[in-house]
């Protein structure tokens, strides 16, 4: 392998170094500071005032318990077979939602808590209403037609206006996360109405996740086909104020890494939707309806839906095609290669059916990956097979042209020509690989399907970095080294199978690039400990195929030359 195809090795090894390992050491040697709880000297006392109505006028003083401000509401309870929680009928607000299959830890913990009442340290609820003369107020207090919420058993929720306006919201659910709301507006009274029908999502603070380069989390948007996240970041709506678009049908929210709160609008209205931030590190993402006129005797309604519940992909897609939301399959991070996470994931997906364990999964996706690469692979062998033929006629001419690095290298490419050497086929299969691997870090990274999902022995998450480490005797030492030497057992393996795979390479003639490859398996070994335990697992599986591929082609293939006596 010549020096121009080490060079380009080596640089395509320092990229994903830096692609990959730059959020490791930033979380922990560069922490993001939290943001700053201003609250502007002008600024009234009011939730984010992005739609009139939407949130109560004043919010509660002090913090105090979600039980506490759940028992203290009058409530429609949700009983589904994923969901808990209730309705506040003091606004008609979700306000307190558990996703019961998901939790917080691994068994025993507690369920997912995605939304909380306004009052409770991370206030998170979402709701819908009107705008314009005679409209429900804020804290208008609805009746109920049932005391339960349940698949196939939909509520009424209504209010009677003192003009005449009678306002119902008729709320079902299915057997996952999403709601249907069905807002209609009869007008009893005497003259016409105008009015705008809105919904909204309103969170206070940002959640543990950080928002970063390989992840989104706050609000986001797809408007008018088209994806909107560091449009209308926290950090964006904090530093440029609140954003406007308007838009023929989409749909926008708050998104976690795992979970979301998305409003989809009537996909033929056109709506105007707005994110806004305020005093209290909260933050608002609302869409508000044009006006409709309704006349005397007359009655409006106007469809939405809330879904309220973790992204797992299979629901992403099935809203996206049931509701023709678009783009709702994007509100899962797949990154820069989504168009390879996606197969990837969906492959996945297919071998976990069939093994039951998405350890045995991960192993056969890398064997499938390494199949479908095997043709590259053999003519990459093929190429270096010829490289160490010839590596003594190369030597000769780096040695004979050693001060004229031009007629040298027209040496080298008249003995590439003549030979038919292809100096850049043992990069290809590298090159390709960077994307797949990419793609498998994000889809383990953003799946909520393989969070807490056991592999074998003692790992119990394959989200989650191996557990075990040498550095404490295995935990039998009373202390948790620090991130940064909390080798685990996995990456101690990986960086093993790095060192045989490059070993059996040809090793390069420059002793600068020697000592480079020499490191770079103790190097991954450090950088790839915090990632998690089932990219640890794919890439030992994949550094064993190519071992045993090395093994059997460096057999198939001549010996390299014998040099020429000097």
């Amino acid at each position: 392998m010549t020096q121009e195809n080490r060079n380009l090795i080596l640089a395509v090894v320092l990229s994903a170094l830096v692609l990959f390992g730059w959020t490791f050491f930033a979380e922990r040697f560069f922490p993001t500071p939290p943001p700053a709880q201003t609250t502007p000297a002008a600024a009234p006392a009011e939730s984010v005032p992005s739609v009139p109505g939407a949130v109560p006028v004043a919010a509660p003083s002090g913090v105090q318990p979600v039980e506490t401000l759940v028992a203290s509401a009058a409530r429609v309870r949700i009983e589904t077979p994923r969901l808990a929680g209730s309705i506040n009928l003091a606004g008609a607000r979700f306000d307190d939602l558990v996703l019961t299959d998901h939790l917080v830890t691994l068994p025993p913990s507690k369920p997912i808590r995605l939304f909380a009442p306004s009052g409770a340290k991370d206030a998170y609820f979402a709701g819908y209403g009107w705008v314009g003369a005679g409209a429900p107020p804020p804290d208008a207090q609805w009746t109920a037609s049932a005391p339960v919420l349940q698949p196939g058993k939909p509520v009424t929720l209504s209010w009677q206006g003192p003009t005449g306006l009678l306002f119902q919201q008729t709320i079902s659910v299915d057997t996952n996360f999403l709601f249907t709301v069905t807002q209609r507006v009869t007008n009893a009274g005497g003259a016409p109405v105008s009015l705008r029908t809105f919904g909204y999502v309103n969170r206070t603070g940002r959640g543990t996740q950080k928002d970063a380069f390989n992840l989104h989390v706050g609000p986001i948007a797809v408007m008018d086909g088209t994806l909107k996240e560091g449009e209308v970041s926290y950090d964006t709506l904090r530093d440029d104020g609140p954003q406007s678009f308007t838009s023929k049908g989409g749909w926008l929210g708050i998104t976690d890494k795992h979970w979301l709160a998305a409003l989809i609008p009537d996909q033929k209205a056109t709506i105007e939707a707005r994110f806004t931030a305020a005093d209290g590190n909260r933050y608002q993402t609302d869409w508000l309806k044009t006006a409709q006129a309704v006349a005397p005797g007359q009655a409006a309604t106007t469809t939405s839906h809330l879904f309220a519940g973790a992204k797992e992909a299979r629901l992403l897609n099935q809203v996206r095609d049931e509701l023709g939301a678009p783009l709702f399959d994007r509100a899962l991070a797949w990154g820069w290669f989504w168009f390879i996470a996606q197969p990837i994931f969906g492959l996945l997906q297919w071998l976990y059916g069939l093994f039951g364990n998405y350890a045995l999964a991960i192993v056969g996706l890398t064997l499938v990956v390494r199949a479908i690469l095997f043709p590259i692979a053999n003519k990459q062998y093929a190429s270096m097979a010829k490289m160490r033929v010839f590596a003594p006629k190369m030597k000769e001419i780096q040695e004979k042209y050693k001060d004229d690095k031009q007629k040298q290298q027209i040496e080298m490419m008249e003995l590439y020509k003549k030979e038919k050497i292809n100096p850049l086929a043992g990069c290809l299969p590298i090159l390709l690989q960077i994307p797949i691997f990419y793609a498998l870090y994000k889809v383990l990274l953003i799946s909520v399907e393989l969070r807490h999902q056991p592999a074998f022995l003692w790992i119990k998450d394959l989200s989650a970095p191996d557990p075990l480490t040498p550095i404490n005797l295995f935990g039998l030492l009373p202390f948790e080294p620090p991130a940064l030497i909390h080798l685990g057992i996995l990456p101690i393996i990986l960086g093993v199978t790095m060192w045989a795979q490059f070993k059996l390479n040809p090793q390069p003639m420059d002793e600068i690039q020697q000592k480079v490859f020499s490191w770079m398996p103790w190097i991954f070994m450090f950088m790839m400990a915090p990632f998690a335990a089932g990219l640890q697992i794919y890439w030992i599986v994949n550094n064993l195929v190519s071992i045993l591929q090395q093994w059997v082609l460096l057999r198939k293939y001549p010996a390299p030359a014998p040099a020429p006596a000097k």
